[in-house]
């Protein structure tokens, strides 16, 4: 039997190897030592959730009553007032980089593909959970569609509000991953991010972006906007929020 002094002294070492596996996947923010913490979180949920486990779902009946819609409810850009009083039938999601057929897509398209519904908690790094229905179909079906290259290693989302993050992609193609476009059986709500909005089940909240404007798929984050990988760093928020 190993010992408790041995075990902690192991730590060390096996937070290494995890890091040194997952070296490929980590945004360049973290080789600094402030995010060593963050590293090792990211890399021991990398190997501990490596057969992509899916996330707990929940009956209909567990759905929030009142799920919060905080920060943007409704963008002021012109642009997506006009899109909006339209009912969205000229919206377009275009994305581009590393793939094979770099395409706009419209809600019509997006709702054509195979489609998944899940019933998911949403956990807030404000401290509030809540529970909501989701579909819409699997990120990773359309970047199929798109023809990812394989030398792609992250998908970058853009926002009507100016907003921007990034997932590897393994979070990417996970099954739970989705572009949503309903809510509870119902279209999205403008106030939780229609047209279509970003739900990563298995990150906080703020990974789940609202309002979905365009997706660029890369090899790399440090030549996209600042480098951080996410909008978000700038407040302090970490590019990995594994729960």
């Amino acid at each position: 039997m190993i010992s408790r002094r041995k075990w902690i002294a192991g730590i060390p070492a096996a937070g290494s190897l995890l890091l040194t596996a997952c070296k490929d996947s980590l945004p360049p923010t973290y080789g600094s030592l402030f995010d060593a913490s963050n590293a090792l979180t990211f890399a021991a949920h990398r190997f501990l959730l490596r057969n992509q486990p899916l996330v707990r779902e929940f009956g209909r009946e567990r759905i929030t009553k009142n799920f919060p819609a905080i920060n943007e409810t409704n963008p002021k850009s012109d642009r997506y007032q006009q899109l909006l009083a339209g009912g969205f039938a000229e919206w377009r999601l275009p994305i581009e980089g590393l793939v094979a057929k770099p395409t706009e897509l419209s809600l019509a398209t997006l709702k054509s593909f195979p489609s998944r519904t899940q019933v998911t908690q949403h956990n807030c790094e404000q401290g509030w959970s809540a529970i909501a229905e989701w579909t819409g179909v699997p990120l990773g079906r359309v970047l199929q569609e798109v023809g990812m290259l394989p030398q792609a290693r992250y998908v970058v989302f853009h926002t009507v509000d100016g907003w921007w993050d990034s997932l590897d992609m393994f979070d990417a193609l996970h099954p739970q991953t989705l572009l949503a476009y309903g809510m509870n059986g119902r279209e999205l709500p403008v106030a939780h991010g229609a047209p279509v909005r970003l739900r990563v089940e298995r990150q906080l909240g703020y990974k789940s972006l609202k309002y979905v404007s365009r997706i660029d798929v890369t090899d790399r984050l440090d030549d996209v906007e600042d480098g951080t990988g996410a909008v978000g760093a700038a407040y302090g928020y970490s590019w990995y929020a594994g729960i």
